[in-house]
């Protein structure tokens, strides 16, 4: 007999408003700069990539203050509908579901659809921490003052996404998680240079401030309409070590086959293409980010597809 097939009929219930909250946190993930769970891979693969990005894109949320007005999401982690503005407190009773995750019933929706994603691929607390202490740092450092303090951060903000993929697709080596690492430390770096007037608004910067004396870059500089040439020639200094970055990951694609290779070229590709736009807005962050275009997207993932030249 198989599931939903017995004698008893199925019961059918109408979507409920915590799903269709649940659905606009999901729908989020086209506004990133790389394929979060695209179509060609197993329906198996897309459940427990999305799983994983509901739960990252949440607590993010949580971290920025961007949820949803209403309180709702502090309501299903069993606050009040003020604390909603509380981001600590919101980030311990986040913590308290995730617990629950691992034994127990979770209480948000995204939560109880990362268990069964949980259960079957034996995911461990660690990457899911990590990424609730990033935010935790948010909310009480918004300067970073060298470079080797911001790759510290992004290891908690950014690191354990990509341990996760490997881990949900079964491919995880020491070595595939140091060539994940280093491709998102590099996307993390990409998206902060072209957010840097978007994190102003939140008070916080992430361009290290031995870099900014460097190239004389104050923080008023930030809040001009149109960098000037000294904060061009730091975005640009900051976008050649993202790039190297991810040069220095390239070789995790390589390093898998068949659809999963495809994915991991959509995550390096699409860092080389939010790259490639801040360089064709001349690394003018100011006015907005630079998005890349779909086919410059695609020429990128093509070219991380594209074979190396032989040697000799």
């Amino acid at each position: 007999m198989t599931p939903g097939h017995g004698t008893r009929p199925r019961r059918h219930t109408a979507p409920t408003a915590s799903d269709a909250h649940a659905r606009a946190t999901l729908g989020k993930a086209r506004t990133e700069n790389f394929p979060v769970a695209p179509s060609f891979l197993p329906r198996a693969w897309r459940a427990g990539l999305m799983a994983v990005y509901g739960y990252a894109r949440l607590v993010d949320d949580i971290g920025d203050g961007d949820l949803a007005p209403g309180g709702h999401d502090a309501v299903l982690l069993g606050l009040d509908a003020a604390a909603a503005d509380d981001r600590l407190a919101m980030l311990d009773a986040f913590e308290a579901d995730l617990g629950r995750v691992f034994g127990g019933s979770p209480r948000h929706p995204l939560l109880q659809a990362l268990q069964p994603v949980v259960r079957a691929h034996g995911l461990t607390p660690e990457p899911f921490l990590g990424l609730i202490e990033a935010n935790r740092q948010d909310q009480l450092v918004s300067r970073y003052d060298t470079y080797e303090d911001l790759v510290a951060y992004c290891e908690l903000s950014a690191n354990p996404v990509g341990r996760l993929v490997l881990s949900l697709t079964g491919t995880s080596t020491p070595q595939r998680i140091r060539h994940s690492d280093a491709v998102c430390t590099a996307l993390q770096i990409a998206e902060h240079l072209q957010d840097v007037t978007e994190d102003l608004g939140r008070d916080r910067i992430y361009l290290p401030g031995q870099d900014m004396r460097r190239f004389h870059v104050t923080e008023t500089d930030l809040e001009a309409p149109t960098a000037g040439a000294s904060l061009r020639s730091l975005i640009a200094f900051e976008s050649e070590r993202a790039r190297a970055l991810l040069d220095e990951g390239t070789p995790l694609v390589g390093s898998v086959h068949g659809r999963l290779r495809l994915l991991l070229a959509g995550f390096v590709g699409g860092g080389r293409a939010a790259l490639n736009a801040i360089a064709a807005a001349g690394f003018d962050v100011a006015p907005g980010p630079p998005k890349p275009t779909r086919s410059g997207l695609l020429r990128e993932v093509a070219a991380v597809l594209r074979p190396a030249p032989r040697k000799g």
